[in-house]
């Protein structure tokens, strides 16, 4: 069903497919090979999972080399050591918040993870050099390229944060590290803008509103919870799960992780919440509360 703008509409009667729920099912054809070249891999043992997609990494494995690399270095390095190349791993937490693993250990802090992937092949960015406290790495990149300070890392977390969460770790850090943190956070603070896009903050009175369970199908997983997250904050996340924090944007408007082209919105009846609509580009999704 279309609405009058061309936009599909799904609502709770509606079955959704799309990738950014999370609830694509991918069909990959058959690996063909040609007859003319040896292939040395026995098909019936092949594991069913690596046949489908094969040449790709599996995605469970991907994810949980993202995901491991916030805080466990030892599963880290038992996937990375044997498979050298998740050291570059990427993967989308929904609506385009991409994070590698070495941007998910960066935000965290975990100085000791990022300098294991980068050992690796880790590909570091800004991001990292602020979580590493290198004050001249980050003023070359933004005298570079003026305005980097503002661009947000994974889950929307600014240049800033990611300087002052390096300092987590006390127990990884020199004196001189500690040092240069904080000659790098006083330079960051200076700019005025490196702790990114400032949202109006919510009261718990005003958070409890929109908190509870939303559905757009009749299936096991077709819905949104929306709860509060580890800062806080009101975060949307699939059915019965954790999500990304949502930034107020305007009445009962908001944004997912600061993604630009993601709107999410809550409707209202008697000053009681009654729906939640999800829009991107190409689709909208209504939900409604149970």
């Amino acid at each position: 069903m279309k609405d009058l703008k061309g936009k599909h509409i799904i609502s709770r009667r509606a079955l959704v497919e799309s990738s950014l729920f999370g609830l694509l099912a991918i069909s990959v054809p058959n690996i063909l090979f040609s007859r003319n070249i040896p292939v040395d891999i026995n098909l019936p043992s092949f594991e069913k999972e690596r046949s489908s997609q094969y040449p790709y990494i599996p995605d469970d494995v991907v994810s949980e080399v993202v995901g491991k690399s916030h805080f466990n270095l030892e599963r880290v390095k038992e996937l990375v050591d044997r498979w050298p190349e998740l050291s570059r791993a990427t993967w989308d937490w929904r609506f385009g918040d991409w994070e590698t693993a070495i941007g998910a250990a960066s935000h965290v802090g975990r100085r000791d993870i990022i300098l294991y992937l980068m050992s690796k092949g880790a590909r570091p960015d800004i991001f990292t050099f602020a979580a590493l406290g290198d004050i001249q790495t980050v003023k070359s990149i933004i005298t570079y390229a003026p305005g980097a300070q503002l661009i947000a890392g994974p889950h929307g977390i600014s240049l800033l944060q990611h300087a002052k969460n390096g300092l987590r770790r006390d127990d990884l850090l020199t004196t001189k590290h500690k040092s240069d943190f904080g000659r790098l956070i006083d330079y960051l603070e200076s700019l005025g803008d490196a702790d990114g896009p400032q949202f109006d903050t919510l009261s718990a009175k005003d958070q409890e509103i929109y908190l509870g369970d939303y559905r757009y199908g009749d299936g096991e997983g077709d819905g949104f919870t929306v709860g509060l997250n580890m800062a806080d904050k009101i975060s949307l996340g699939g059915l019965g799960s954790s999500g990304g924090s949502l930034d107020k944007i305007g009445e009962h408007r908001f944004l997912y992780n600061r993604s630009p082209s993601v709107k999410i919105s809550f409707q209202f009846n008697n000053s009681m919440v009654t729906s939640i609509t999800v829009e991107d580009p190409d689709l909208t999704v209504v939900a409604h509360k149970i």
